[in-house]
């Protein structure tokens, strides 16, 4: 059996390798949060390896019937049931511990599914409700790690910055997506920028092609501005994180823009550099909250009111951070 320490390190790794902007955000988090960003990461990122990077060799049909297995065993896990994976040990103990919803679960790996036998998306419409699944769903999870003062109110912010990244990431992997026989960008888009299927291929983009690409940014901006005010409501020590990543994913369309949008035949990335400095500009500020949220922490255990440090949203996971290893950078 996976130990429960030995699965946060696993989930920690996977975001390390994998998710890099992602898991510099997660760093200005308070140590006590990261293993849980780093278990909710690791699940959505298994899921994907199993449609694409594991299943590489697979038809469709193993793919799919190991995917279906593998979120066998994660209900299973939930509802009591004990599990030898690498994986869902964390995850499980960060659903518990925050009172996840478990249809947001199911509605991920129905949209992990739908890779298999799903190659284009006609309109926007039908492409957000493919990403309502695989991308608004992981901004709604988070929700109760970032403690939001009024979660209802937060919830749509959540799910925008989910569609932002998502919809960031189809732009950027657009010559990646093609070679493994998947097309995101709305068909009704390409139609209406005369780009055929075929002048995805790269290397060069075309001029339509560079007018589809800048639509789409423009559309994908428009997801980040309305995910912008719920970040407010969140608690002042995750604040910093949220900012951060929003930064560091609308870094990605700044680069797609200034290549020239040559995303056919590569990989566009935010310089380290200015990641560096993205990290550095929030890292006072999450040092700062992180002090604020420990002096509170000691007034409430002590049975004084935190009223003396200004309102402060209290720590929601209390035996979460109990019973987890300290986390590491």
């Amino acid at each position: 059996m996976t130990s429960l320490t030995a699965s946060y390190e696993r989930c920690r790794q996977l975001n390390r390798r994998h998710g890099t902007s992602y898991y510099l955000a997660a760093r200005l988090l308070p140590a006590w949060k990261r293993p849980h960003v780093h278990a909710l990461y690791g699940f959505a990122r298994y899921a994907d390896e199993i449609v694409d990077a594991f299943g590489e060799g697979l038809d469709p049909a193993r793919r799919a019937a190991a995917l279906a297995d593998w979120g066998s065993r994660f209900f299973a896990s939930l509802a009591g049931q004990r599990c030898d994976d690498p994986v869902l040990p964390a995850v499980i103990h960060t659903v518990r511990s925050f009172g996840i919803d478990p249809a947001e679960f199911r509605a991920f790996l129905a949209s992990m599914a739908m890779d298999l036998t799903v190659t284009s998306y006609a309109s926007y419409d039908d492409l957000l409700g493919y990403m309502e699944g695989s991308a608004a769903v992981i901004g709604t999870m988070m929700l109760p790690l970032l403690e939001p003062a009024d979660a209802g109110q937060a919830r749509e912010p959540a799910r925008q910055l989910g569609l932002a990244f998502q919809l960031t990431n189809f732009i950027r992997d657009v010559g990646e997506d093609l070679r493994r026989g998947r097309i995101y960008l709305p068909a009704d888009d390409l139609a209406r920028f005369g780009v055929r299927p075929a002048d995805l291929a790269g290397p060069q983009p075309g001029p339509a092609v560079r007018r589809l690409l800048a639509f789409e940014c423009g559309r994908a901006r428009e997801h980040y501005r309305a995910a912008v005010p719920g970040i407010r409501l969140l608690a002042p020590s995750s604040r910093p994180c949220i900012r951060a990543a929003l930064e560091l994913y609308g870094g990605i369309l700044d680069a797609v823009e200034g290549s020239g949008y040559r995303v056919l035949d590569r990989r566009i990335r935010v310089p380290r550099r200015r990641k560096a400095a993205i990290f550095a500009r929030h890292l006072s500020a999450a040092a700062r909250a992180a002090r604020r949220e420990r002096r509170v922490d000691v007034q409430l255990r002590a049975g004084e009111r935190p009223g003396a440090v200004g309102a402060v949203a209290v720590p929601a996971g209390p035996l979460a951070r109990a019973q987890l290893p300290a986390a590491r950078p």
